[in-house]
């Protein structure tokens, strides 16, 4: 029987040019780009961003 494609990009894998930090502070994960190094987005929930990247 025939599948229908995945809505959005079809990404596979990790999300390229982004990164995510635990805030020690707020006790949240926040995405970061990696070009310029601003801060993009937090989650409202304690768990990290799937497929992005987090740093050390």
């Amino acid at each position: 029987m025939a599948k229908n494609p995945p809505k959005g990009s079809g990404r596979k894998g990790a999300v390229k040019g982004r990164s995510q930090v635990k805030n020690p502070k707020t006790d949240r994960w926040v995405k970061r780009d990696r070009a310029t190094g601003q801060f993009m987005d937090q989650k409202s929930d304690g768990k990290p961003f799937k497929g992005v990247t987090s740093e050390r």
